[in-house]
């Protein structure tokens, strides 16, 4: 746990936006890519966060993920602080002060602005609907994209494949991009409203494509996206929707003879009853981050300052 001082003092770093935007890109292809987008090498960002809200964000979380370690008892259950339209500057705060590596976005562009001008030590997750003209440029773009949770189509699938196979190299390595980790996200609840692949045989084939059709990803498990009613059962009573994912897991990994796929299941209102029915990864925003703003009134560089050299 920081100390005191550690906590309180800003987080403030300058950032050469240079390198920051072109972090995908080998070192020596800079100037290349710099023309290209008119770039201004003399250009600094510097992201500071306030030292209550800083604060504020560490204390949540150690608290959430106490939470989480309660639950999980002796098995290891990944928590992901879900940032969505909040400012780079309280996951910079988190990350740098509170060693949070898992970050959860659930729109693309957003997640694309974020990645260029945070570290790269972060683990980007994408968990919300994802159209299939993003599939390219999110995967081409974001090399720390650690996983993308929300994969219904084969089409879906077979985009992402490609973007990941286009993501720059070092120019100097004759090594291919690592596989892209997915999970396959499942319709549990049945509602129309919902995004997500049916369970029974459409879930069984677009895994069998995953494996078998789109060389640049990793199938590991599964995610769902319960009905509210059922989030909000009472203490004891078993989710239905968490029991249809754990279900379909144990069946893909029979019919399949693979092994080894985790749950993504469980949000703020229902992490500890999924962790209990044997997810591997809770998403967890609002009560790490507090109420959101109004997308319209979001803004991903509020509390960032650009500055020339």
């Amino acid at each position: 746990m920081p100390s005191d001082s550690a906590t309180l003092r800003s987080t403030c770093i300058l950032i050469d936006k240079l390198s920051t935007n072109l972090l995908y890109k080998p070192p020596n292809q800079h100037s290349t890519a710099n023309s290209k987008r008119n770039l201004d090498p003399n250009l600094k960002m510097k992201l500071t966060c306030d030292p209550a809200r800083a604060k504020t964000l560490i204390s949540a979380f150690q608290s959430v993920s106490e939470r989480v370690t309660n639950a999980a008892g002796t098995r290891n259950v990944r928590l992901v602080a879900v940032s969505k339209l909040k400012p780079a500057t309280d996951i910079l705060a988190l990350h740098e002060q509170a060693n949070v590596e898992h970050f959860g976005e659930n729109y693309a562009q957003e997640l694309m602005e974020k990645a260029e001008i945070l570290p790269r030590s972060i683990k980007w997750h994408f968990i919300g609907g994802l159209q299939s003209n993003k599939c390219k440029p999110l995967a081409s773009t974001v090399f720390n994209l650690h996983l993308v949770s929300s994969i219904d189509s084969q089409k879906k699938a077979s985009q992402l494949s490609l973007g990941r196979s286009l993501l720059p190299m070092p120019a100097d390595s004759n090594s291919k991009p690592s596989p892209l980790n997915i999970h396959i996200q499942l319709n549990t609840s049945g509602e129309s409203s919902k995004s997500g692949v049916s369970p029974g045989k459409d879930t069984t084939e677009l895994c069998k494509y995953v494996i078998e059709e789109c060389p640049y990803l990793k199938l590991v498990g599964f995610m769902t996206i319960g009905a509210i009613a059922r989030s909000q059962m009472k203490e004891g009573e078993e989710n239905e929707d968490f029991k249809v994912l754990r279900e379909e897991r144990d069946r893909v990994e029979k019919e399949l003879g693979i092994e080894g796929l985790e749950l993504s299941m469980g949000m703020s209102e229902d992490f500890e009853e999924a962790i209990r029915q044997g997810s591997g990864e809770v998403r967890i925003g609002s009560t790490i981050f507090g109420e959101r703003p109004a997308k319209q009134d979001f803004k991903v560089k509020e509390g960032v300052e650009e500055e020339r050299s």
